[in-house]
């Protein structure tokens, strides 16, 4: 684009999609008057025509940004994982009611997963008992599939992030920031503390201690760390973290020796006297 002209210069305006691209890749050195040089060169007939041609090739210009951004494979990773998520939850609250109907059916006091896994295989609890139980498998197993899944699709991702944190907690962490642009963008004490954001604004309204870690948590760096020490642990892990996910944002090569400074990182914290 030249400093004379706007996003329709050398634009088919007939052809919607090269409008839209024009308005997506478009750049102008300066500000100049585009409704005045719009009309000048014909593109429209007065300022107000030039508005409502811009308006309409903008919202398809954010449509198709849209749509590309819910097609991106990081994307496709946060709908995975979120359903997986839903689907344990889901899982586990359902086998809790068929363990307290069982209970009044039954007589029994069994819970759990398996337990329902059971009830839905028996022929003495009523049907509608193991209608629910039988959905509480369903779930179960479909949670068991999406798990699967992200096993195989986060490390394409997110190679780096992947192998520090596993392919399920990577997941976790690029969901919570909304994608993995987001995330690489985060400095290493907010991924630290991702996922304890009630704990958080306890701690800023003076109602709580401050959160040491979030969902990083259930990585073995911290939570096989002796509590005086998980602090350390978790702002190690966190570092390698942040930079594994700038890494796989802007580069996407592999780095194999982030995993062996985190050890070796995390072996100081544990052995030596570091709170």
């Amino acid at each position: 684009m030249t400093e004379a002209a706007g996003w329709f210069e050398d634009c088919d305006l007939s052809d919607e999609d090269a409008v839209r691209r024009a308005i997506r890749e478009g750049s102008a050195d300066a500000t100049r008057d585009w409704p005045a040089i719009a009309v000048e060169q014909g593109v429209a007939a007065d300022r107000e025509a030039y508005y409502d041609r811009l308006h309409t090739a903008t919202v398809g210009a954010t449509r198709d940004a849209v749509r590309e951004r819910e097609q991106a494979d990081d994307q496709r990773v946060i709908h995975q994982v979120r359903a997986l998520d839903d689907c344990r939850r889901t899982a586990n609250e359902l086998a809790e009611r068929v363990s307290e109907w069982a209970g009044a059916e039954l007589g029994e006091r069994e819970a759990g997963l398996a337990y329902a896994r059971d009830i839905a295989a028996r022929e003495d609890a009523p049907e509608s008992l193991q209608r629910l139980a039988q959905r509480v498998v369903d779930l179960d197993e479909e949670a068991d599939t999406l798990e699967s899944a992200l096993e195989r699709s986060v490390p394409s991702v997110a190679p780096n992030l992947a192998a520090l944190a596993g392919p399920i907690l990577a997941a976790r962490l690029i969901a919570l920031a909304g994608d993995l642009k987001t995330l690489a963008r985060k400095p290493s004490g907010t991924v630290q503390v991702l996922g304890a954001e009630d704990a958080l604004f306890a701690h800023l309204r003076g109602s709580a201690p401050s959160p040491k870690h979030g969902v990083i948590f259930t990585h073995d760096a911290v939570s096989n760390t002796r509590p005086e020490k998980r602090g350390s642990a978790a702002r190690a892990l966190a570092g390698k973290l942040s930079i594994a996910a700038r890494i796989d944002h802007y580069s996407g090569d592999r780095r194999p020796e982030l995993e062996a400074d985190l050890d070796e990182r995390i072996k100081q914290i544990r052995t030596g006297g570091e709170q």
